[in-house]
């Protein structure tokens, strides 16, 4: 199985590259991020015909996760048990409580539990978003562990974007996000506790070190000076991990007119 996670930050505004790479670069399965569209506008008819079958979740024009699979798909699921729920204005008690977000998608594509996520930004270290975006990942470690403790033998991906650069290998520049969201300690130690609960990283695996990255910002030559972050990865349960023969970023999807601020992660899993 090839199994690819990627934030296309918009999947109606790259949806032809999208396929074309899907096609080209033999994707099994296939962890969308930032969809940035309701289900209803979700071009899950072009994926069919192009072999996939597709789930999604997406509310509004921001978030939105989704999986294609052209290796069958069961058991999807939105959101995973104790997904926490955010509202801006959660400080009025007037208004109703927080809404679970479109961040988070569970499918089986072919005996392998596939999770795509959006892990929230946190915006910065004093916004409530920060604080949403810690308890996320607690919830997320909560579930995870618990699926390896029900089944220690299950193959599991937890697929997206983390938002969380967990070393400072993974930014190009330790002075330049000093302070701010992404690698902070509460987020590393949220991401690592998710690596205690039994999840290993595919991508630190196959690819260590720094200058690996997955993510490069629109603004001020990122990409091409090679100013990026590695905030993209598949972490897999020990039965999954046991089976991956590679992994690596298609940086070459992050080239040319049109392309998402991210590039795929991609993860070969023997039969």
């Amino acid at each position: 199985m090839r199994l690819a996670t990627w934030n296309v930050n918009s999947i109606r505004s790259r949806l032809d590259r999208v396929l074309s790479w899907l096609d080209r670069a033999g994707i099994d399965v296939l962890a969308l991020q930032e969809t940035k569209c309701r289900d209803d506008q979700f071009p899950s008819e072009a994926f069919e015909q192009a072999g996939y079958e597709v789930a999604h979740t997406g509310f509004s024009q921001w978030n939105g996760v989704a999986i294609a699979s052209r290796i069958g798909m069961d058991d999807v699921e939105i959101a995973f048990p104790g997904q926490p729920g955010f509202d801006k204005d959660a400080q009025s008690s007037l208004l109703p409580a927080p809404v679970v977000e479109a961040r988070a998608l569970g499918a089986t594509c072919a005996g392998t539990r596939v999770w795509s996520l959006y892990v929230p930004n946190g915006r910065s270290l004093r916004d409530p978003h920060y604080e949403y975006k810690l308890e996320w990942l607690a919830a997320l470690r909560d579930s995870g562990a618990r699926w390896l403790a029900e089944d220690p033998a299950a193959r599991i991906a937890l697929c997206g974007d983390w938002n969380i650069a967990p070393t400072d290998d993974d930014v190009w520049s330790v002075d330049f996000f000093r302070g701010r969201t992404h690698v902070s300690e509460p987020e590393r130690n949220a991401f690592r506790a998710i690596v205690d609960a039994g999840y290993t990283d595919v991508l630190r695996r196959f690819a260590p070190g720094p200058g690996v990255y997955t993510y490069w910002d629109y603004t001020q030559l990122r990409f091409p000076r090679r100013e990026g972050m590695k905030i993209d990865f598949v972490l897999a349960s020990p039965a999954l991990n046991a089976l991956a023969k590679d992994a690596m970023v298609d940086r070459q999807e992050r080239k040319g007119k049109g392309a998402s601020d991210h590039a795929p992660v991609i993860v070969d899993i023997a039969d």
